[in-house]
């Protein structure tokens, strides 16, 4: 039989192209008849195909006898294919396991050190608690064997062997440590100790604290980086344990960031001085702020480093950490820290937007938002097509066809690719948070310009990424909640209601900011907001609650309308059938125009219309959908009616507006004015007595639930009256250009220029023209009557004062380039002629008007002024990363190392969590004992207080009187008055009715007497 070896198997697989499954099931079926013989060499061969086949995804545990048998071989090959096949193949559940334990224990002891080797690398693989127990004694002897490969990898195993037996380091710690102390030990050697005592040190870093000077010795001796690196990292766990470590350790780390040219180790000792607290640990300041201004410029230099994005990513995970420390110190790094935003890798640019947030501040806001909003304007969205089928760029594809080419591979780069950045949804959706975080910051504490603010939203809103669920709220009856919380407009939306309700200054213009949005909307068949939008809710809330600051009451209703029509969630009818009562109020409510036919006839036709929305809805499944259309419909019902009965006026007769319109509809939203609530304020509210919220209201609420579940709502008839009075007003806004226009002209004018710095872009590179076109001409407005304002160029035709008076006095042909430039010297003293220089005009800087923001309010006054994150809509809370706990790349769970101490005398066999237990109850019991005890004493001491006449309640001290001063007898002697002594009662108890009183006897203290002097003998000292 022709005997094929593993040359032979890969050559034929890499000629069978395009048929690769069917030449592997028949290289699979020659493999299992050789296994099977009694050939040792055929049998290893086999084995060693089906190693390599494995490796493709193909099943080899059926063969773990034959496994068995060839790492039995006397042969160091064969042997050594066998155990190569047990790393690959077995696994703790193998059930030939437990008779290889006797083969793993005779070749351990064997004399040969490659035939050692080779169970000590492969128990790491295999090992159970069993068999760990069984191997562990002759593993230990190993730990002193001549050969230094021998007991490196006896060292890596016996860690390996503590993770699924903490049992291993009782016996096997002292000889570790002994072997760590040896100043002789290999190099090698000493490297496996100390990467093994840096992987148990973060789970019992008290453990290790003596071995701190020996560890120290090797930082500063050895020569190692990769060792270096992880005495580094077990120091950084050492440190906060003991902070004498951190002026010990400073002179070496500074020395090896100064000096060393590894990017590896430079980055692990700036990690490690500033996860060991050096930074803040340090007593002198000046050598504090001198290492951090070193960390920091090394930081630096690894940004710098061109092609190399690992670096960057890193040294921008330590400068996150530094600026919590040193922020001053990152902030002078902006430059190349914006630089990182604009990076090819995402990655790179989350954790530049981390660190933007924490060094954010009112001068440089506006810059770092405008350049991320000219990455949300600039970037596309991935296509499905670009999704499926668009390759990698940089991706390595084999180039070789058959064997018989060189197997080379090139580097095929994506040259197709648009220039315009392709960014997903999830970093805009990021950008974006990030944005509304930042402006939102501190109580917006760091916006100078609220106007700017809502123009950003504005734009926000237009940029932002379709919802993930908007398909999923196409149906009212699905539950949105957890689909509005991927859906990042409605953050928008809650950012630009809090401004509104915050900051009265701006209120007027968010409102009309909301109104343009909404508008919009329903002229525009291109935007991206769709009734689904979470924006619409708190859009639509504005509106409605602001209603006199809209500029186009009647398109904002008309608006809302087409929103409630269409298939909205249940939480966005709720809002839209709110707000569109408190807009028709608006109207209808002004009572000093007059009731004209005309008047009466569109009030007619605008409840009509608001009635026949509402009236489908009083169907909907929602129960509270269904409270709100029912009410206001039968109250707007009632409104038509005193409408069609009150008379219009005449020439002759003049008639009052209905007061249903004008007083009582007006007077149902009108009151106290709604103030932003801190989410802690909801906690300070006492549950009322009897309230029981888990008893259902209705016994019979899920079968009225499932009936009204049935129920079809069938689409209202697109008759003449649905299309008349739902027909879009042709006036618009001006504020508001359609975005077909807008991106027709930027079809037409080509693509915009890059923007390569962020303090050389303007507006115009991360505004829409419509919102740039409004604030240019609000600019013109304000600045009109400023003679020292120049105009832009659009805009010469316009007179400012100062031209009005030269036109007037000198006629239209007035040349102001003809007039002659004479040059002065300044530096001279000829040029003051008058002797005297004029007065200097001092530059009055304009006067910025006050923003007041209003914090939220709470309940109690025991409660400290809430956090802006308290807030509903805050986003900080949003932000909040979830700690992840560290899982082990051996995939074994070792959670039980950490409860295991090396300091015990090794008397006991296992772990006694019994004891522990028991301790704990006998602590219990002892505290129970004490307490009865302090009972006991607490009693006898108020019997024998009552028995000395002090009552149960404690005695009154009462304020001692001042003495009386010495009264004259007359006789020119002064004599002084004495105070009677009052004998205290016996005290009586009255409980039973006995006299079970015994008068104690109570001293009084002696008081020196008074003596009487003469007037005229001297007093004797």
């Amino acid at each position: 039989m022709f005997e094929k070896s593993l040359y032979d198997l890969i050559r034929g697989l890499r000629n069978h192209k395009g048929n690769e499954k069917e030449y592997i099931q028949n290289s699979l079926k020659e493999c299992r008849a050789e296994i099977r013989g009694q050939d040792m060499d055929l049998k290893a061969t086999a084995l060693l195909k089906l190693v390599y086949l494995e490796m493709f995804g193909h099943d080899m545990s059926w063969a773990s006898f034959h496994v068995l048998e060839v790492m039995s071989s006397p042969k160091y090959l064969q042997k050594r294919v066998g155990y190569l096949g047990a790393v690959q193949s077995f696994r703790p559940d193998t059930e030939v396991l437990m008779l290889a334990t006797n083969l793993l224990k005779k070749d351990i002891t064997s004399t040969s050190p490659i035939v050692m080797s080779l169970p000590i690398i492969t128990l790491p693989h295999i090992i159970t608690p069993s068999l760990a127990l069984s191997v562990l004694a002759d593993l230990l002897p190993r730990l002193t064997h001549s050969h230094p490969t021998i007991r490196k990898k006896t060292i890596v195993t016996l860690y390996r062997l503590a993770l699924v037996y903490p049992e291993t380091l009782r016996p096997a710690w002292p000889k570790i440590k002994e072997r760590l102390m040896d100043e002789n030990e290999a190099p090698s050697v000493t490297a496996a100790i100390v990467n093994v005592v840096c992987e148990l040190g973060w789970r019992r870093p008290n453990d290790f604290l003596p071995l701190a000077p020996r560890l120290f010795e090797l930082l500063v001796d050895s020569g190692n980086n990769w060792m270096a690196i992880k005495l580094i990292k077990l120091f950084a766990t050492l440190t906060p344990l003991e902070p004498r470590l951190a002026k010990k350790l400073l002179p070496p780390l500074t020395s090896i960031i100064r000096t060393t040219p590894a990017m590896s180790l430079l980055y692990e000792c700036i990690n490690g001085i500033i996860l060991g607290g050096i930074l803040g640990s340090s007593d002198d300041t000046t050598d504090g702020e001198e290492i951090a201004t070193l960390c920091v410029s090394k930081l630096r230099g690894m940004i710098m480093v061109e092609g190399d994005p690992n670096l960057k990513y890193v040294a921008l995970l330590a400068f996150n950490k530094i600026v919590l420390t040193h922020p001053y110190l990152v902030a002078q790094q902006e430059d190349v820290i914006m630089e990182c935003i604009d990076s090819p890798d995402i990655s790179i640019r989350l954790r530049a937007l981390d660190l933007v947030v924490g060094m954010v501040s009112s001068e440089n806001l506006m810059s770092i938002v405008g350049r991320l909003m000219r990455q949300l304007r600039n970037s596309r969205s991935l296509t499905t097509e670009e999704a499926n089928q668009r390759p990698v760029a940089g991706m390595i594809v084999p180039s070789a066809d058959s064997d018989d080419e060189a197997p080379e591979a090139a580097i095929k780069p994506d040259r197709g690719a648009s220039q315009e950045p392709l960014l997903p949804d999830d970093y805009k959706i990021d950008v974006i948070s990030r944005i509304l975080e930042m402006c939102s910051s501190n109580n917006y504490g760091y916006l100078v310009d609220f106007d700017w603010y809502i123009d950003v939203l504005i734009q926000l809103v237009r940029n932002a990424p379709l919802s993930r669920g908007t398909s999923a709220l196409d149906d009212p009856d699905t539950n949105t909640k957890s689909v509005s919380s991927l859906d990042v407009s409605e953050n928008i939306g809650n950012e630009l209601r809090n401004v509104a309700v915050k900051v009265k200054a701006i209120r007027v213009v968010a409102t009309r900011a909301a109104e343009s949005i909404l508008i919009s909307m329903q002229i525009d068949n291109s935007s991206s907001l769709t009734s689904t939008s979470g924006a619409l809710r708190p859009l639509a809330w504005i509106v409605g609650e602001y209603p006199t600051s809209l500029e186009s009451s009647e398109s904002t209703l008309t608006a809302l309308l087409n929103i409630a029509k269409s298939p909205a969630p249940s939480e966005g009818l709720i809002i839209y059938l709110q707000a569109i009562p408190k807009i028709f109020a608006q109207i209808s409510s002004d009572d000093r125009r007059p009731w004209t036919p005309e008047r009466k006839i569109m009030t007619s036709l605008l409840m009509a219309r608001i009635i026949h929305t509402l009236e489908p809805l009083a169907m909907h499944p929602d129960l509270e959908v269904q409270e709100r259309a029912v009410e206001f419909a039968e109250l707007l019902k009632l409104a038509a009616e005193a409408s069609a009965g009150q008379e219009a006026s005449s020439d002759d007769i003049e008639q009052d507006t209905p007061l249903l319109l004008t007083q009582a509809i007006p007077s149902l939203f009108s009151g106290q004015e709604l103030n932003s609530v801190a989410a802690g304020a909801q906690r300070n509210v006492p549950m009322p007595k009897g309230l029981d919220l888990d008893e259902p209201i209705n016994a019979n609420l899920t079968n009225l639930l499932r009936a009204v579940e049935k129920a079809i709502l069938t689409e209202p008839d697109q008759d003449d009256f649905e299309n008349f009075y739902h027909k879009l007003p042709p006036t618009v806004p001006s504020v508001n250009e359609p975005t077909v226009n807008r991106l027709e002209g930027q079809r037409l004018g080509g693509p915009e220029e890059a923007v390569h710095s962020y303090q050389q872009g303007s507006e115009e590179s991360y505004l829409d023209p419509d919102i740039v076109a409004r604030r240019r001409a609000e600019r013109l407005e304000r600045n009109k009557d400023d003679p020292f304002y120049i105009a832009p160029a659009g805009s010469s035709d316009t007179s400012t004062p100062l031209h009005s008076i030269l036109q007037g006095n000198n006629g239209p042909d007035l040349d102001l380039d003809a007039i002659p430039i004479m040059q002065l010297n300044l530096g001279g003293g000829d040029a003051n002629v008058g002797g005297h220089s004029p007065p200097k005009k001092t530059k009055v800087s304009k006067a910025r008007q006050r923003i007041q923001i209003a914090a939220d309010e709470t309940l109690g006054s025991g409660m400290s002024t809430p956090r802006n994150d308290d807030s509903e809509t805050s986003l900080e809370g949003l932000q909040r990363m979830k700690s992840k706990g560290k899982q082990s790349v051996l995939q074994v769970d070792s959670s039980y190392v950490g409860a295991f101490s090396l300091e015990d005398d090794g008397k006991e066999g296992q772990i006694d969590f019994e004891q522990q237990q028991r301790e704990e109850a006998e602590m219990a019991k002892a505290m129970k004992e004490v307490e009865r005890l302090r009972l006991e004493m607490q009693r006898a001491n108020e019997r024998i207080q009552a028995a000395q006449g002090v009552p149960p309640e404690g005695t009154i001290v009462k304020k001692k009187k001042k003495s009386k001063p010495p009264t004259n007898n007359g006789e020119g002697e002064v004599v002084a008055v004495k105070k009677k002594k009052t004998k205290k009662a016996a005290v009586i108890d009255e409980g039973c009715g006995e006299a079970s009183a015994t008068a104690g006897v109570v001293k009084a203290k002696k008081k020196k007497k008074a003596k009487a002097v003469g007037m005229d003998e001297p007093q004797q000292s």
